[in-house]
């Protein structure tokens, strides 16, 4: 067992690790990053569509060529990362220091460090999680799973199949699967609309003649030894199956694509703040959590539409972190509300001394409105906003600063 003293620790290597690992060492932190699968990447290794590094590169790449250029730009930093080491345990010792335990090959490592800065990613929804009842037989995949036999093993995991839900990873594995030759029967989704972004919507149902299924569940798989059907009902306000609805879909595979989950086990054993809406740390406009110096980004922060978002966020808790480790963060005081139609806004408190980028999402689909945030005057009319598209606005010091002393931030959606 050996002990090491660092300026930050970053737990997680996708691309929110790896921008905030960037980010880090351009601080000149002392910085390690942590991964424990057998490479750094993170799931944009196994997305061979395009869509990846718009805002953060200025380019529309395919996720492996996207996450290759950041590790690329890791390398040449000179950033240390470990592979294959797994963390186990985060301590707060008490006057700054944090102690990060982590086994790997080489044994446990016990590293002693000011900031840590959480990018764990988030987890798929199990077949246990669904509520769908039923005979558990072969040929029941998660989106991830599926997407991974696929573009990393060259593996089809079915000719003909069901995918439940219509998030943007389902919407695009249906693509996948159809371009590979397999008959998608259907895209089954229980909201009264598509739960992935407009543009996926077009590109992947749309323009393949993919069946969406809105308003519609999934209850029940049945099969002797594999998959051989699913029985599908309509659905009411409630999201319950309406009887007397039922239907049967013959075909070999299922495909949850049932919503992430962030990976906050580690953070909640600390005793950070979860905010139920995101199921993420409650944080500030420094991406530091309710535990001073521990800081988070990307998928575990909340659920993100891009990955270039998650690339953001981990540069933003870097910057964090580095004020942390100068001794120049501000403590956050001030509120931010969700007014109408808002379902969850991050930061959830800020200290109105910086810009900072907010991250909201409403609570339903409208047209021609105002998203609002009055106690600095600002305004932007929308056509349109859904709950799968994540609305993103940088709110520069100079407004904060205008609207003088501020008790709160009310976020709010408003008829125009």
């Amino acid at each position: 067992m050996s002990s090491r003293q660092l300026d930050t620790v970053i737990i997680g290597g996708g691309p929110a690790g790896i921008g905030a690992a960037i980010r880090a060492w351009e601080k000149g932190l002392r910085t390690l990053l942590l991964e424990n699968s057998e490479r750094i990447g993170g799931i944009p290794l196994q997305c061979i569509h395009p869509g990846f590094g718009i805002h953060y590169l200025k380019e529309d790449l395919t996720g492996t060529e996207f996450i290759q250029r950041l590790v690329d730009m890791l390398d040449a930093a000179g950033v240390e990362y470990w592979v294959k080491s797994h963390v186990y345990s985060v301590k707060n010792l008490g006057n700054g220091v944090k102690e990060v335990q982590v086994i790997t090959p080489r044994g446990i490592e016990k590293l002693r460090t000011k900031t840590v800065i959480f990018a764990t990613g988030a987890r798929e929804r199990h077949l246990s999680e669904t509520g769908i009842v039923g005979d558990r037989v072969d040929g029941v995949y998660t989106a991830g799973e599926a997407q991974a036999l696929m573009d990393i093993y060259g593996v089809m995991p079915g000719k003909e199949v069901v995918i439940v839900g219509s998030g943007d990873v389902g919407m695009i594995v249906a693509r996948r699967l159809a371009l590979e030759g397999a008959s998608v029967k259907a895209v089954v989704e229980l909201l009264p609309y598509p739960g992935g972004l407009m543009r996926n919507y077009v590109q992947c149902i749309r323009d393949f003649n993919i069946p969406l299924l809105t308003s519609h569940a999934v209850i029940e798989i049945r099969g002797k030894e594999r998959v051989e059907k699913v029985v599908v009902a309509k659905v009411d306000e409630d999201m319950r199956p309406i009887k007397g609805t039922e239907f049967e879909i013959e075909c070999d595979t299922v495909i949850l694509a049932t919503g992430l989950i962030p990976n906050t086990s580690i953070l909640e054993e600390m005793g950070a703040q979860i905010d139920p809406a995101t199921r993420g740390p409650v944080v500030n406009d420094y991406l530091e959590t309710t535990i001073p110096g521990v800081f988070a980004a990307g998928n575990v922060l909340l659920i993100n539409d891009l990955v270039d978002y998650a690339v953001e966020q981990g540069v933003e808790a870097a910057e964090g972190a580095y004020a942390y480790v100068s001794d120049t963060i501000r403590r956050a005081n001030i509120p931010v509300v969700k007014g109408r139609n808002i379902r969850l806004v991050v930061p959830q408190v800020i200290s109105g001394k910086k810009d900072f980028y907010l991250y909201a999402r409403v609570a339903k689909p409208e047209r021609d409105v105002v998203f609002n945030i009055p106690e600095i005057s600002l305004s932007m009319r929308k056509s349109v906003v859904r709950p799968s598209e994540m609305i993103r606005i940088r709110i520069p010091k100079r407004l904060l600063d205008r609207a003088g002393s501020l008790e709160k931030l009310t976020v709010q959606v408003v008829p125009a």
